[in-house]
């Protein structure tokens, strides 16, 4: 197996990460380039990769070639790419809202997967959106499982990709900012600075765990916290005056009209 990364920033590095030690992948099958050659090399150093010094060399016998540029240079990376890759190489792409009609309008027929992993994926605790065009029943799952070493995995088709990619992508902006919220508020009661973000991002991570594992609905979980007349219910009181799910709600959908402005429709 031969994965050759074209990208080193940090969402290309959290992969690699993830790939090697989750056990999918090892370091020697991995081949990453980057147009700053110090940061292939200093990703070769920490994860025990190969830093390439010809991508189209590379590209031309992997099996996998996983795009993980920014979107605005993408095109012209895959255009120089196009014509060394393999007959039978599989294309991924992680660049957000570069669909799969634009990538195909580059390299033509071939089999591609576009995915739309998020940072959290740096931690292993991502979620990624997985959209296969072409791939046999194989080749999908070894992606999924190559992906499943950062976290949740959900195949899917384009569209839904994109929707997903408006909650999961943008979402963890969202809840920092709620943290940093829970942080102040934790601070003008008289916590320490240090201790308050501590407190809030383990509230955060913990709600989101015991939701996952448990698969009880967010609402009876809510509900189990608050009792009869008391200071939660305050609260909750106060988020629904304050339009807090409806500025949850308008901030997934206004991603979502931008992610489709992105894409010219």
């Amino acid at each position: 197996m031969k994965l050759t990364v074209i990208g080193a920033g940090n969402m290309g590095r959290a992969l690699i990460r993830g790939f090697i030690s989750g056990g999918v992948l090892k370091g020697s099958e991995i081949y990453v380039y980057d147009i700053i050659s110090e940061a292939s090399k200093k990703t070769a150093s920490e994860f025990g990769v190969n830093a390439s010094e010809d991508p189209n060399k590379d590209v031309s016998d992997s099996d996998y070639v996983l795009m993980a540029v920014k979107p605005q240079h993408f095109d012209s990376t895959l255009e120089g790419l196009k014509g060394s890759l393999g007959k039978d190489t599989i294309v991924l792409s992680i660049a957000a809202a570069v669909t799969t009609t634009r990538i195909a309008g580059i390299i033509g027929e071939r089999k591609l997967v576009r995915i739309m992993p998020n940072t959290p994926a740096q931690v292993g605790s991502g979620v990624s959106a997985v959209c296969p065009v072409g791939l046999s029943e194989e080749e999908t799952a070894f992606v999924q499982k190559l992906f499943e070493t950062c976290g949740i995995v959900i195949i899917c088709d384009e569209k839904t990709l994109d929707a997903i990619g408006c909650v999961s992508g943008t979402g963890p902006a969202y809840v920092m900012l709620f943290i940093e919220a829970m942080s102040d508020a934790a601070v003008s009661l008289g916590i320490k600075r240090a201790d308050a973000l501590k407190i809030a991002a383990a509230t955060v991570a913990g709600s989101g765990k015991l939701c996952l594992d448990t698969g009880v609905h967010p609402a009876v979980l809510k509900d189990q916290v608050t009792s009869p007349a008391g200071t939660t219910i305050e609260g909750v009181k106060a988020l629904e005056e304050n339009g807090f799910r409806n500025a949850v709600i308008k901030s997934v959908t206004a991603a979502y009209d931008k992610t489709l402005k992105m894409q010219g429709n």
